[in-house]
Formats: structure tokens, sequence, C-alpha cells
């Protein structure tokens, strides 16, 4: 691949070209932003140049800063590898240039690219362009001026929703709100662009510099307004994430001091945000999950996906209703099997609503929908099976059942149709067992709701074939998920390392800590509900059912509470049947319920662990602590048994499918942050304390004692290793 590049071209209507060419998105990585210095003092000192249009190579103007350069930061840990493009670039050689700039925008102009664009005079934009300034994502804020140029030319309130929402816009509406100047087609568009820089020289159109500009802003006391507003919205909806305060403020001072003064200080505040751990986490999260794609032996030795266009889905539940709609959203034909009518109408209804729902929000056009919904079809035999491409069984959790069902399939199917199934805990050699096709069985896990979780959970076994896991990867991206291969065992990856985040969560209740204490804790720390909430939505019949299946495959650690059971038989069943350990009215958010107090009090008592008789006393750092150090316990074990390609695939899944706080970098980097030794040192203690439940795993202990990251690679030399 050539080298990033900045070119000029100066045409004999006195207009030079700057052109931005690093594909595929014309990133601004370290020489790009050379470049352009260069190429604008030289285009600023050449006679025969009257003005300037800048653009970017390939249809696209420019997807921002280089992410390469945080990571190199953030491994560093020196910050001056960050260059200063804010005042140096942006206001001296380009907003304060004696040339008038147009930006020729095309394809997407997104955080840098964006700012560079607002730094010049003019912007003249193709249809359907994207604009945005997404840096908070990444945990820091714009530092190229964004904070004081957007909201000069959209006004402050779209400003504000724009960066603190990573929400992009068209240049349609870029043109109604004033960032635009122009939509023009994509032919027309460095024509008019040149025209424009001309008349704008020659005084016939405005030449404005958006930081000057103060129309927008409002009076001082309304604009104080809109930014507490913001500011008590960001409390609520990102607590723990510095970089949205810290954004509101450097806007403030810009709006008080002018913005000078304001690209000052973000480019200082800038430089603070991404040394903190946010941002360390968020970048780590954001380059790991572009590394789930890629799989040793799998993505590597030439294989090209097949075609998937038509699939199955057996059962049509919660699960099933959610894989058929994420399907037909993306233009790939469903066949629905039920056992009968009843189910079949049910689960058909079922998708119809998801559909509906989508529309309802406005994420869906009542066009696509109606497409959408043509694409599915609902079957009560397998007649329809003799040309499907993949089959996902979303049935019960029985193996009888499963292996039933896969007996059917292989004769039912085509030879090439990957039989997959969604099971959440049951290892794939039982479904598997009783066919001869193991080579095209694999686990597609899907997290529930299936049409909005993100993650899909690819689990092969030793038997399947690398085609068919390329295949079901490819058809991951299609229907918009983020894939990860895993190994199999009991639990793959997510539910596997996740399994003592509810059993530690009894464990303390059977303690004398109060159960809604322990969800207000995990919810401080980040999670969107607690693992009592939780337990609520998921039902207790199957928290019972998956809790079997734990407890069977991993005796030794396994915390076997009498909660479960207790509440189902007082004929509670969560959210299901409206009696949970919350009460759940409609129009309000679900409160907890006194009633379940004298359950909770029983369970102690069978429990009959507490200490002396007496609740222990614990801090809400330590409930955390004692909920999640076992979760990375249990992370090591997957680890060392070679479940995951790499520690960052455990962090992308802890992330997308059990909702750890992103900002955190996932189950296994913040382990890290942590403290290897921190978290072996607390669990030695509980497990001489509390039992074999917090007993600290091989691999952690060794990685403690050694000094060694837990993210570090596993050693080749593991015989576990095969299972990958």
């Amino acid at each position: 691949m050539a080298a990033p590049r900045v070119t000029m071209e100066v045409g004999n209507d006195g207009v030079a070209i700057i052109t931005l060419i690093n594909p595929p998105v014309n990133a601004l990585a370290i020489p790009i932003v050379a470049g352009l210095k260069d190429k604008f003092e030289e285009a600023t000192s050449r006679d025969d140049v009257k003005a300037i249009v800048l653009t970017g190579n390939g249809g696209r103007f420019s997807g921002g800063f280089d992410i390469n350069v945080f990571q190199k930061v953030h491994e560093a840990g020196d910050v001056s590898l960050m260059p200063d493009v804010s005042v140096e670039l942006l206001v001296n050689l380009i907003e304060d240039c004696k040339k008038p700039i147009v930006a020729a925008v095309e394809g997407l102009a997104l955080g840098g690219g964006l700012e560079l664009a607002m730094g010049c005079h003019a912007r003249i934009a193709a249809p359907k362009t994207q604009l945005g300034l997404p840096e908070l994502t990444l945990g820091v804020i714009p530092g190229f001026g964004g904070t004081q140029r957007l909201p000069r030319l959209v006004g402050l309130s779209k400003a504000i929703e724009m960066m603190l929402l990573s929400k992009s816009i068209t240049s349609e509406e870029g043109w109604k709100l004033g960032l635009i100047d122009a939509v023009v087609t994509s032919e027309e568009l460095l024509k008019v662009s040149r025209l424009w820089a001309l008349d704008i020289a020659a005084r016939r159109k405005p030449w404005i510099r958006s930081l000057h500009r103060t129309d927008k802003l409002g009076s001082l006391s309304e604009a104080r307004e809109v930014l507490k507003l913001a500011r008590l919205q960001a409390k609520k909806t990102a607590p723990n994430m510095p970089q949205h305060q810290a954004c509101l403020d450097v806007i403030e001072e810009g709006i008080v001091h002018g913005g000078y003064s304001g690209v000052l200080k973000e480019a200082k505040v800038f430089k603070e945000l991404v040394m903190l751990d946010t941002s360390r986490g968020l970048v780590h999260v954001f380059f790991a999950q572009r590394a789930t794609s890629k799989v040793p032996n799998i993505t590597d030795i030439g294989l090209k996906p097949r075609g998937v266009r038509k699939v199955a889905v057996i059962g049509g539940g919660l699960m099933g209703s959610g894989i058929a709609t994420v399907h037909i959203l993306n233009n790939i034909y469903v066949v629905l099997k039920e056992v009968n009518s009843e189910y079949l109408l049910k689960g058909i209804k079922t998708i119809e609503a998801n559909v509906r729902g989508l529309v309802t929000r406005g994420k869906l056009t009542q066009d696509k929908a109606n497409n959408a919904l043509k694409m599915l079809k609902g079957v009560l035999d397998y007649s329809e099976f003799k040309d499907v491409d993949m089959v996902i069984e979303a049935v019960i959790e029985s193996v009888p059942l499963k292996q039933k069902i896969f007996s059917e399939l292989e004769k039912a199917c085509p030879p090439h149709c990957i039989l997959a199934t969604n099971t959440s805990t049951i290892d794939l050699n039982l479904v598997g067992e009783k066919t001869s096709s193991e080579d095209r069985i694999i686990g597609a896990h899907f997290f529930s709701p299936a049409h909005v979780m993100p993650l899909l959970e690819i689990v092969r076994t030793e038997r399947t074939s690398a085609q068919v896991i390329l295949d079901l990867m490819t058809v991951g991206k299609i229907i918009k998920k983020v894939p990860v291969v895993v190994g199999n065992c009991t639990g793959f990856a997510v539910n596997r390392a996740f399994f003592p985040y509810s059993q530690s969560a009894r464990l303390l209740v059977s303690l004398g800590v109060d159960v809604f204490r322990i969800d207000s804790a995990i919810r401080s720390f980040g999670l969107p509900i607690g693992p009592f909430q939780l337990l609520d939505l998921a039902g207790y019949g199957v928290a019972a059912a998956t809790s079997k299946e734990f407890d069977k495959a991993f005796p030794d650690r396994s915390f076997q509470s009498p909660l479960v059971d207790l509440l189902l038989k007082s004929g509670r069943n969560g959210k299901a049947n409206g009696k949970g350990l919350y009460t759940y009215e409609k129009g309000s958010k679900p409160k907890p319920d006194p009633s379940v107090l004298p359950i909770i009090e029983e369970c102690r008592r069978l429990s009959n662990i507490m200490p002396g008789g007496k609740p222990i006393s614990v801090t809400e750092k330590e409930i955390v602590e004692m909920i999640l150090f076992p979760v990375v316990n249990e992370s090591c074990r997957v680890l060392e048994e070679g479940i995951v390609v790499r520690a960052s695939d455990l962090d992308v899944a802890s992330v997308l499918g059990m909702s750890f706080p992103s900002y955190r970098g996932g189950i296994v980097f913040w382990a890290d942050a942590v403290g290897a030794n921190y978290v072996y040192t607390s669990l030695k203690k509980w497990s001489q304390l509390y039992g074999n439940f917090f007993k600290p795993s091989r691999f952690l202990e060794e990685r403690a004692t050694k000094g060694i990251p837990l993210s570090a690679p596993v050693s080749s030399s593991s015989t576990s290793r095969a299972r990958l």
C-alpha cells in the first residue's frame, strides 16, 4: 500500500486543489498532517494561487484522525506523540489564511475530517455525505477546534447533541443547519468548489472564519442554561465518563472568553483526557473489535465465503423470533418452523412486532419493513428445508430434543447446509452426537434480544470445518453483528466466564448483603442493570436450568443458592409474570418489591453461611469486587484453556454480550488495570473466609506472582490450545 500523502495541483484558474490520499478513509495520519502544513504553506506563498480547495481522494473526504496514534500514546505513556494541529494548522494556516479555502466534502467528514472542513471558509458537499464528531466514543473530545466551530455553525443545542451522542448527520441536514454552504452532485463537486473559492477571493461571496462567529450562540444566559441542562443529562446517562462534562466545559470557555481561548483550552483538555483510563479502555475495545475478524487457520488460508441466501430457524420463541427478525431485516430469506399452528402464529406476530417497533422508533422505513416481512415464511414441517443454506435451532435447552432435531435436519437439508444451534450452555459435541455431519455443526449463540444485541458468539468444535466457520462469520457481518469465534465447552466463552457473576451475587445475599444494594453498586460501576434485575428479566426457570448445567460442569467452584428455587415456589418468575424481586408497572421503572424480604431471609437461613450468624459488612467497592473478581478468575480459565483466540476477544464479548462497560475496556483489560496481584490476593482472602467458590485459578496465581498481564498471550505449549 502506498504511503499516506497530500498532493497539490494548481489549475489555470489559479485554484490550488489540495488532496488527502490515505485509503480507505483518508485518515489524518501524522504524515498527512505534516503534508497539509507543507502544501498550505506552499499554496499561500505562491503568486499563481488565488484560492484553495481542500478535498479527499477516492470519494471520501476524511474519516478523522488516525486512531493508531492514540494506541501509540497509550503504549508509550507519552502524550507528546499527539501532533499540535488545532492552532498551527487549523487557525494559523487555514482559517487565518490570506487566500480563501473551500472544503469539497464527499462520502464522509468525521472527527478531525469535519474539524478540518469547518476551519475552511466554506464547505461544499456531495449528497448523503456523513458529517459528525464521534470523538467522545474514544474517551476524548474533538481536538482540532470542533468544540468551538460546530456550535458557531449549527447552534449550541444541535452541536451538543452531535458531540455528546456522537451523532452524525447528512450533508442535506448540514445544509439546512448552516454547516454546509451547498449540496451538489459528486460530478459537480470540484467545479462548484473552485468557483466558490474564486467568488470569495473576488468578494462576491462572504469570507467567513467560523471561529469568529457568534450569531448562533444566543445570549450568555441562554447558552449557560443550555449547558446546564446538558450537564444534568450527561451526569445521568454517562456518570463515569469524564469526557462529556469536559466537552461542555470547553464549549463554555469559548462562549465566555471567545473562540480562540476555547481552542487553547480544548487542546489542553484533549491531552489530559487521552491519558485517562476511560480513553485507554475505549480505544482498546475499538481495536479489539476489529481484531475479532482475524482467526488463525480460518481467515488466513485462502478460503472464500459461500453465499447464505436462505436460512431456516427452528423455534419461534423469544430467541428464535429475534434471530429470524435480524435475518429478514438484512435481506436473507427465512423459513420459521414451529411444532403447531398456535406457536407458529405467535412467533410470526412477535417478528412483525419487532419490525414494527423499529419503524415506530424511526430506525426503519415502512417500505423496508414491508420488504423484510415478505422474506419470512412460516412452516410446520421440513418440506421447505431442501434448499436452505443454514439452519439455526433455537428451542429449549434440552439435550434429547436438540439431538432429535439435528438427526432430522441431517436428512432434510442439503449436504452443504450449515447446522447451527443457538444453545447458550450445552456442549456442541452432545448436540451433534447422533449425526454423521459433525463438520457442519456449529454454535450460533445470539444474545437476547437477538435483533438488538450486537454480539454473535460462534462456537466451534474440534470437528467443525473452517469453511463453515468462515461462512457463519460472513453471515454475522451481513446481519450487522460482531462475530467472535470461541471454543466448545459448557457455557462457551461469555456465559462460562460470567457464570460466577450471578452466583457471587447470590452468595453475597446469603452472607447478609441487601439484594437491592448489590444491584445499585453494579449499576454505579457501569453495567446497565444489576444481577438481580437481570435475573428478573431472564426468568427464574431459565436461571434454574442454566445453573444446573454449570453446577454439573464445575461442581468444585459452584455456589448453590436456594434463592431461585424459593422464588419459583412462591409463584414468582420475574418480569415474565410481573412477580419478581422488583415490581413492574407499565410506564414506570422497576421498583424493589419489599414482599420478597421474607423469601430472602429464608434463603439466608437455609444457606447458613453468615459468619457467627451475622450479616457481613462490605463497602460498595467490595460488593463490586466480590461479584466481578470471580468472573475474572473464570475468565483466566477460559484463557488458559484456549477457549478464545486472544484475551481481547473476551473483552469484546463481555462488552457486547454482557454489557460490561466499554470505557473499562472489557473484563480482562479491566482486571489488568486493577492489577492481577490485587485480584489474586482478594480472592485468596475470600476463599479462606467463605470457601472454594473464590479459590484463585492456577492461571491467575501464576500471572499474579510472576507479574505477567492476564492479557499476555498464552504459551503455545498449553495442551488446551488444541480446542482452537
